[in-house]
């Protein structure tokens, strides 16, 4: 039975395009997996917090020498990559905030691309650890920053998840973005602007079987 990974990092709600796209995508992916499992991780609603030297103390720790308050430090990271660790594929929504990824999903990234858990160095080169499994980033930006446009130069966001996400071993990844999502809050019709990307998004998903 497969398993798809929904991770949902906008703070706005039913207002959201890449919600809505996330929603989208595991609309399709239901229909091309009848018997799949559909995990969904809310991180407006997950209680994340920065890691800090307590966190990065015992993830060096080895698993049988932590302590009780370092198990404590590790067990919202240890939930958050049981998740990871269980699916085939994650399907990711990602607005852009000033340029980039929003904070609630730098923080998810922090405690998952754990030394020893999702990376490891053997020779002293990094080794991915989260290997097979699928990502499908659902992004959402406010001005047009696809290829060949003038803001181009200005989104890190597919550079830096490509990066990211390959370091950890998930090199078999999509992105969809829709663009220009800033004109609805100006009076743009919210269905005809849905319209292309809805048909792009359950594309991607049939395409992950």
């Amino acid at each position: 039975m497969a398993t798809l990974l929904r991770i949902d990092s906008s703070p706005m709600g039913a207002a959201s395009v890449s919600r809505h796209m996330s929603e989208t995508f595991v609309e399709s992916w239901k229909k091309a997996h009848p018997d799949g499992k559909v995990v969904t991780r809310d991180l407006t609603k997950s209680g994340l917090v920065s890691i800090n030297a307590e966190w990065v103390a015992a993830a060096y720790t080895p698993a049988e020498s932590r302590t009780a308050e370092q198990k404590a430090a590790l067990a919202k990271s240890d939930e958050l990559l049981a998740e990871v660790d269980a699916a085939d594929e994650l399907a990711i929504g990602v607005p852009m905030h000033n340029f980039n990824i929003p904070s609630l999903l730098k923080l998810w990234l922090d405690q998952v691309v754990r030394v020893n858990r999702a990376f490891s160095y053997a020779d002293g080169k990094p080794k991915g650890l989260l290997v097979g499994k699928k990502a499908t980033f659902l992004v959402a930006t406010g001005g047009a920053y696809g290829p060949g446009t003038g803001m181009e130069s200005l989104n890190f966001i597919e550079p830096y998840l490509k990066t990211l996400f390959g370091f950890v071993g998930i090199t078999d990844v999509l992105f969809h973005t829709a663009g220009g999502a800033a004109a609805l809050n100006y009076g743009a019709n919210r269905e005809e602007f849905l319209q292309p990307h809805d048909e792009a998004v359950a594309a991607l998903a049939a395409a992950h079987v």
